[in-house]
């Protein structure tokens, strides 16, 4: 079975398709950052954004995992438009502006996050060759780091010029706007083929479990995806609490982590296709970031600005570098008629460690400290690598 949208096609077929994901996830990092970029102005506390992200998480887990059935009946850029059309009610519905609208935001976003991953996988997986499908997927899982860097750009203006609603108004047009780009395409990707038969929750569990190295790449992502959350959310004030840095060193430490982020899904991307070894680059991506918190979390205070920033950076590119090559992986293990399925599954697992790390970092902090917490994090973090190292050692080509 090849998905409704997904038929094989010439090497030029590639670049619209990946352009049109790469956008989509773009969408969502928007949306999910705009709340957060706007809420010094719009009022919204902090614990308001942690109802609203806990709220996007915990839709997205079962919408990662039941996805993947409507995915091959509907197709990859139908998903994508569906996608795109929750974006828009969740930011009209968080322009309202209570804390009723903000969680009901949360959760129409969260039907967008979880299925939009999986859809990629679906389509692009069959229009790119085996050589070249891990750079494509890197590739692609910059999407999230283009969505916060132009949120993060263009929000705080817009929110200053004229108001908070109308940065809502902006990410709702620009979701709209793809909607229509996404069903220009849809046609030129789309063949007439029968979907595959539904699958239960015990089928759907045994696409990631059946298979060892599927498997362990799901027990991987949970810290992985912790650590990933945790750098994105906490850092800033780990650096001014324990790091001796000011608001503002912090910040920048941040960027050159965001920075390091984009490098890495790119580069590993770039390695993995041409040692032909995705595997072995997740083992070193592990190990990199929990070498990173443990620094950080244990002794980072006593390390100069310059190597502050730069073990900053490492960070980034380790902890947020990881996805694409990740992606790729389950793509290349996963029933080549099930992918978009198997995607949805571990990346359901992925979803719980996004879920469960500031519950975890919140509890640690306030019982040791957040260096701690991340010291924590590094051991998680490598737990996971030993996972992917057993889950492969058997294989060739790892």
């Amino acid at each position: 079975m090849v998905d409704g949208n997904a038929a094989v096609r010439p090497a030029p077929a590639l670049l619209p398709a990946l352009g049109a994901m790469t956008l989509l996830q773009a969408l969502v990092a928007l949306a999910l950052f705009a709340p957060g970029v706007v809420a010094p102005r719009a009022h919204i506390e902090v614990w308001q954004l942690s109802m609203f992200s806990c709220a996007v998480f915990a839709v997205g887990i079962p919408a990662s995992f039941w996805g993947g059935g409507f995915i091959a009946r509907a197709g990859s850029l139908r998903i994508a438009s569906l996608c795109a059309a929750a974006i828009v009610v969740a930011m009209a519905l968080a322009a309202l502006g209570s804390t009723a609208a903000l969680l009901a935001a949360g959760i129409c976003l969260g039907l967008a996050m979880g299925p939009e991953t999986p859809a990629s996988a679906a389509l692009l997986a069959r229009l790119v060759t085996a050589e070249r499908r891990t750079f494509v997927f890197s590739v692609r899982q910059t999407g999230n780091q283009i969505g916060a860097v132009c949120g993060s750009l263009a929000l705080p203006a817009i929110a200053i010029a004229f108001g908070p609603a109308w940065c809502y108004a902006v990410v709702g047009l620009c979701a709209m706007l793809a909607i229509v780009l996404f069903e220009w395409l849809r046609p030129a990707y789309a063949v007439k083929l029968v979907p595959p038969p539904k699958l239960d929750l015990r089928a759907r569990l045994a696409l990631m479990t059946a298979d060892r190295r599927i498997a362990m790449l799901a027990l991987a992502s949970m810290p992985f995806s912790a650590m990933q959350v945790s750098l994105n959310t906490v850092f800033v004030t780990l650096g001014t609490r324990e790091l001796g840095l000011s608001h503002i060193e912090a910040g920048m430490a941040l960027a050159c982590a965001q920075a390091g982020g984009l490098v890495g899904r790119l580069g590993w991307g770039f390695v993995a296709m041409r040692l032909d070894a995705s595997r072995t680059v997740l083992i070193v991506i592990g190990v990199g970031m929990a070498f990173c918190a443990a620094l950080l979390g244990l002794d980072g205070g006593s390390l100069s600005r310059t190597w502050q920033f730069a073990i900053a950076a490492l960070f980034g590119l380790t902890a947020s570098g990881w996805n694409g090559v990740f992606i790729a992986e389950i793509a290349r293990l996963a029933p080549q008629d099930r992918i978009g399925e198997t995607t949805g599954a571990v990346l359901t697992a992925s979803y719980a460690g996004l879920l469960a790390a500031p519950a975890l970092v919140s509890i640690l902090d306030g019982v040791a400290g957040l260096g701690a917490a991340f010291f924590a994090l590094a051991c998680l973090a490598l737990c996971g690598t030993v996972a992917l190292f057993w889950g492969g050692r058997d294989n060739a080509g790892v």
